[in-house]
């Protein structure tokens, strides 16, 4: 085992992990195979020499007060847990009778020569190291796609479960897209190449280190304006909220700290070609781009458009709201199905009611529109033909 250091850094080179990190799976793996060999209940320390590139093993007795709980170890599982003696702790009372001069905190250590247990200790040692090795490599796996939770991940498509789970190929890991996170309507097949958002890494008994991926979020919806949205991804535009029911209608509320900058003209972009990226990656879905306010009135009376709202009346502190509307408003105010009330509930987060008024909205002519009506009036010209 003279050459066994140099056998590790090629093994971390490999398998793309620090040489630190790979030294501290082979010191653990040191240890435990120690532990097999000899006792349990004994304690150890592995300890690496980088300049000689040798390893040493000691068995470590830390010296006890007489009676202390730590000289017995429990094994075995409840309801048939034992306690027997433990290797690892010395009384200080049988400590004395070695050196006088041990006192409570002191530590005897005598080295373990892996090599005196011949193959067994060999056999021992290689599993235990491709065990810690692995779970070293599955650290920085988690590790690495934990800082990206909440991006957008671009992956293929393996394959379609009985579930209806979409199996997702992503760099190292596999990527798991259940039936709730996807789309009302979509389709995948094989080979599809699909962005979505990564929700969180996990580790199941079942799928090992997997990655959940999500599509019907607003976070990816969000996620995708930045993307298409320069001023968005630079900070010049910022998403306050966003709320959507995935497949059908979303809003997304916006604002701005510079005076030269529309939030509203930024995110739809020329003709629409932005807005309608992100709908088109979330198979059609109409998206409402409403400009955000800190004042709640105003603020919900956006969120409510399409439709005119007459008043509203807002508690702050039970997140209510008592909005006024006339009858040809109200259909527009609800949605089809409820969806727009819902949709600015959830952008605002109060809790919207409607209270019908009478009256008819008219439809407001800007001041454009009322000149044009001046000057193309003849009415009043028409005694001078007479």
């Amino acid at each position: 085992m003279e050459k066994i250091l140099d056998i590790i850094e090629a093994i971390a080179h490999e398998k793309n992990i620090s040489k630190e990190s790979a030294i501290e799976a082979f010191k653990e793996a040191l240890i435990n195979t120690a532990k097999k060999l000899t006792s349990y209940t004994s304690a150890f320390e592995a300890i690496i020499d980088n300049d000689t590139k040798t390893y040493s093993i000691f068995k470590v007795v830390t010296v006890v007060k007489d009676g202390d709980e730590q000289l017995f170890a429990e094994v075995g599982r409840e309801p048939n847990i034992e306690k027997i003696e433990s290797d690892g702790f010395m009384s200080l009372t049988e400590a004395k009778e070695f050196d006088e001069s041990l006192e409570i905190g002191d530590q005897l250590k005598e080295e373990l020569v892996l090599e005196d247990y011949g193959r067994t200790a060999s056999a021992n040692l290689f599993r235990e190291l491709e065990y810690h090795i692995q779970r070293r490599v599955e650290q920085d796996l988690f590790e690495k796609y934990r800082e990206k939770v909440g991006s957008v991940m671009l992956g293929t498509v393996n394959r379609i479960d009985a579930e209806e789970n979409t199996h997702v190929e992503i760099g190292e890991l596999k990527g798991i897209m259940t039936l709730r996170n996807r789309i009302k309507g979509e389709k995948f097949k094989r080979g599809d190449s699909i962005r979505a958002l990564l929700r969180y890494v996990s580790v199941d008994p079942q799928y090992g280190l997997f990655l959940e991926l999500t599509r019907t979020s607003p976070k990816f919806l969000e996620a995708l304006m930045a993307s298409e949205v320069p001023e968005i991804d630079d900070g010049l535009v910022e998403i306050t909220a966003a709320a959507r029911i995935p497949g059908e209608r979303a809003k997304i509320a916006l604002k701005t700290d510079q005076m030269n900058i529309d939030p509203i003209g930024a995110a739809v972009g020329v003709k629409g070609v932005r807005i309608n990226a992100v709908s088109e990656e979330l198979n059609s879905e109409n998206i409402d781009c409403i400009e955000f306010s800190p004042i709640p009135e105003v603020f919900i009376t956006r969120a409510l458009s399409p439709a005119i709202t007459q008043s509203i009346k807002v508690d702050i502190d039970d997140k209510k709201a008592i909005v006024n509307i006339t009858g040809d408003q109200k259909a527009k105010a609800i949605g089809r199905s409820g969806i727009n009330i819902r949709l600015a509930s959830m952008l605002t987060g109060y809790t919207i009611e409607l209270n019908e008024v009478e009256g008819v909205t008219e439809r407001q002519v800007d001041s454009s529109e009322q000149e044009m009506g001046k000057t193309t009036d003849t009415t009043a010209l028409a005694d001078l033909f007479k």
